[in-house]
């Protein structure tokens, strides 16, 4: 994925935890808001309400209870809530007009509540909102206290709208969240696959390359060097035809240990059941799962290009368990028989469908299959679900002194 796709998931990731912050502010701070307010409009209209208000001097010794209340308090919690829903029933229950403050607990019930304490703290809250607006505690009147129930309800409805579409909104931001991790997730993902694409193409890239070099020096220079020599040991000359069959012996020499140089690094100074011994050690330390390399047969120097083909089938063969198989323990066996070599690379693994299409990422079956074609090979693939991956590589066991 580009870089302007993971700037933009990071840019969602900020703004999401800016806006959160910013809700948590406004939540903590709307409350001694609206109680100012509150305080301001009851103490002007005390006097407009007559007899049926109380004291002013009591309203504001409680609104300062209040303001205390809700500042040594740790929010969000029960008991924050609780105290100040009380305090607010009570202010409304001296001065109406309270209910400009009591209008808070509807906003921040889901944050301090639990379970059915939620619906419990909104009929509290509604009660005193439908009694701050029917013209305060208790009814005077059979009108006023129809009033009171009808207030009530509706109270009740903006409730129950307050809480759903709270809990719309929390839904939508954790799913948000989760959408966010997951987008992280496979970003780091694909970063890790594309670097491991690129690794494995740029080293089967410097094998192929060191395969061909060591082809055309063997098809070309060594070829032509081994003519010269034939012909050389067959003519009957001096000191010169002597002088000329050393030194295109000695280029004939130099020619095939550039040819063996340009082998798998793996394979230098050391023979191919070593080297493949090293290879299943190392992926095994790796990767942290037991694998066991066996051989079988009497180990005898190949052409140089089969022991490459059959290092370079093991290694891919491995990586390919390490990226799907899942296996807990696997088996390379490289078996000398006769006039064929033999490597056998089983898994305990989850498995596939041979018969399903081939995925576009597979190249490294397909190269697998291409390497042991180029020495008329063959190579067999036997894999069922649940039951482990075998493939199994047959070539000529070509002598080293062909090469």
């Amino acid at each position: 994925m580009s870089e302007g796709a993971r700037g933009q998931s990071g840019g969602w990731a900020a703004a999401l935890a800016h806006e959160q912050c910013s809700d948590e502010r406004w939540l903590r701070w709307l409350p001694f808001g609206l109680l100012g307010l509150a305080t301001v409009v009851a103490t002007a209209a005390a006097p407009a309400l007559g007899e049926g208000a109380a004291d002013v001097r009591w309203t504001l010794a409680l609104s300062a209870l209040t303001a205390a209340w809700m500042i040594a308090t740790p929010r969000p919690s029960a008991i924050h809530y609780a105290g100040r829903t009380a305090l607010a029933f009570v202010l409304c229950w001296l001065n109406p007009f309270y209910g400009i403050f009591g209008v808070a607990g509807f906003f921040d019930a889901f944050e301090s509540l639990k379970g059915r304490w939620i619906y419990a703290g909104m009929v509290v809250v509604g009660i005193t909102q439908a009694g701050s607006q029917s013209g305060g505690f208790p009814p005077q009147d059979p009108a006023q206290a129809s009033v009171f129930g009808a207030l009530i309800l509706l109270n009740a409805g903006l409730a129950t709208a307050f809480m759903k579409v709270s809990l719309r909104t929390e839904q939508r931001t954790a799913e948000l969240e989760r959408l966010n991790a997951g987008l992280e997730e496979a970003l780091a993902e694909n970063r890790s696959l594309h670097e491991q694409l690129v690794a494995q193409a740029r080293e089967a890239g410097v094998q192929e390359e060191r395969a061909r070099l060591a082809g055309e020096i063997h098809d070309t220079i060594a070829q032509s060097l081994a003519g010269i020599v034939t012909q050389l040991e067959a003519s009957v000359g001096g000191e010169r035809q002597q002088r000329a069959l050393g030194l295109a012996r000695q280029a004939l020499a130099e020619a095939r240990r550039s040819m063996l140089d340009l082998s798998p690094g793996d394979l230098d100074g050391t023979t191919l059941a070593e080297a493949l011994a090293g290879v299943v050690a190392s992926w095994s330390a790796e990767h942290e799962v037991r694998a066991d390399a066996v051989v079988v047969g009497d180990a005898v120097p190949l052409h140089p290009e089969v022991e490459a083909t059959v290092l370079r089938i093991a290694q891919e063969s491995l990586a390919n368990v390490a990226k799907h198989a899942e296996a807990t323990r696997v088996g390379v066996t490289l078996s000398y028989d006769g006039d064929e070599v033999v490597l056998d690379v089983r898994d305990d693994g989850v498995g596939f469908d041979v018969a399903a299409p081939t995925a576009s990422s597979s190249f490294g079956l397909r190269g697998m299959r291409q390497r042991v074609a180029r020495l008329a090979g063959a190579l067999a693939l036997e894999s069922e679900r649940g039951r482990g991956t075998a493939v199994s590589a047959r070539l000529p066991a070509l002598a080293r002194e062909a090469a």
